[in-house]
């Protein structure tokens, strides 16, 4: 009997494992459960194209509307996973009552992190996850005449601030850090959009928390940790996300930031998989854990855990991989980087716009001379190249790095 795999969580990780179940030949039966009333889609356009209007709702979907009935893959929307019990091999959904399964595959995701401070749980502040919250979004910074506060300058608070200033929108970002994207890029590259955020008229307090939210009616004042009073209509909170592993942890399975799973995304029970933003998987290249919250992961994983699900032989390793768009600027970036572990950045082109404002530069974060990451700014068709640096862990000569005339290709 080919069974029954049940996929909890209609994502983009959820959807590809779904696909590539029927596109491998498993002829069971495929339940694909999701608490969002939406079916998949890709959480790029929700801070990008569609929050901007240059895309429509459909360019966010995974498949089209026919797809899942054409390969018998049964959706259960708007419905609640409340339980599992790996002993029985059930899953006791909300509506819906109990689903058994043969394997299960956990693709739940991630949920924005709450500010913990006075009124940073109230429910008018905007946190970007989902197709409702990016459509509630763009209906409130659409005519360009709100005033915006973003608190957090992470990729989604740098990306939803791009989009609310080229609606016209005066908007201020409020971050702890030295810079944007610190723990992400560190000081060298954080400062490039710092640069670029403020040419583009926001005002940017960097060193600054938050240590109050206050609402009067519709309006709000954000209240820094300097002591000055923001006002604002819209308040969007991007402070990271936590993985939605409580589902996990509650049925016994072990979690630590994350559902833990091996470097076939199994967990240690072997009828039970994990896959996208909520996977800490094990990954042989690096050597330790890794939980990545990017589209690139979620769209690769999916599909890898569900090979892994019909028993073939999967090792998941790839280069962490993510991209933005802001502005005029557009970059890809491949690798990890920790602030302090790292020797130095070696860029290729010119980190400081040129006379016209515009910018293209590639950039290495070295250490002990290998290339641990790289981003491409404005550049195109180098990313795979990065990667393949990344994984040669070769030793580099930093002035051959750092020459536009030598190939990547030649530095591996």
């Amino acid at each position: 009997m080919p069974g029954t795999y049940v996929i909890v969580g209609a994502s983009l990780a959820g959807a590809k494992a779904a696909q590539t179940l029927r596109e491998e030949g498993f002829d069971g039966r495929v339940v694909l459960i999701g608490d969002d009333g939406h079916r998949p889609y890709e959480r790029p356009p929700l801070s990008k194209g569609y929050l901007l209007g240059t895309e429509d709702e459909s360019a966010a979907y995974v498949h089209d509307e026919g797809f899942y009935a054409e390969n018998r893959i049964e959706q259960m929307l708007g419905t609640r996973v409340a339980a599992i019990d790996r002993a029985a091999r059930t899953v006791t959904c909300e509506p819906g009552g109990e689903v058994a399964y043969d394997k299960l595959l956990l693709a739940t995701g991630a949920s924005p992190r709450r500010l913990n401070v006075p009124g940073g749980d109230d429910p008018g502040l905007f946190h970007l996850r989902t197709m409702d919250d990016s459509q509630r979004l763009r209906a409130a910074v659409s005519g360009g005449t709100a005033r915006v506060v973003v608190v957090g300058a992470g990729w989604i608070g740098l990306e939803c601030a791009a989009a609310a200033r080229t609606y016209g929108c005066p908007v201020t970002i409020v971050e702890p850090e030295e810079t944007p994207l610190y723990r992400t890029l560190g000081p060298e590259v954080g400062g490039v959009f710092a640069d670029l955020h403020r040419r583009n008229g926001v005002d940017l307090r960097l060193g600054t928390g938050v240590t109050e939210i206050r609402r009067d009616g519709d309006a709000y004042t954000v209240v820094d940790s300097d002591g000055a009073e923001l006002p604002a209509d819209v308040v969007i909170v991007g402070v990271g996300a936590r993985p939605n592993d409580d589902l996990a942890r509650e049925s016994g399975l072990e979690t630590d930031n994350g559902v833990l799973v091996d470097s076939a995304l199994r967990t240690a029970d072997p009828d039970v998989y994990a896959a996208g933003d909520v996977a800490n998987a094990y990954h042989p290249v690096l050597g330790g854990r890794l939980r990545v919250e990017h589209w690139d992961n979620a769209l690769n994983s999916g599909p890898a855990a569900a090979r892994a699900m019909l028993g073939q032989d999967v090792t998941y390793e790839p280069v962490p991989f993510f991209f933005s768009d802001q502005y005029d600027l557009g970059m890809e970036f491949a690798g990890i980087v920790t602030p302090g572990e790292y020797d130095e950045v070696v860029v290729r082109g010119g980190i400081e716009p040129g006379d016209d404002g515009s910018l293209e530069f590639l950039a290495f974060w070295v250490s002990r001379d290998r290339v641990i990451a790289g981003v491409n700014v404005n550049i195109w068709d180098v990313n795979e190249h990065i990667q393949a640096l990344i994984r040669s862990a070769a030793p580099v000569d930093k002035p051959r790095l750092s020459d536009p005339e030598v190939a990547l290709t030649d530095l591996t």
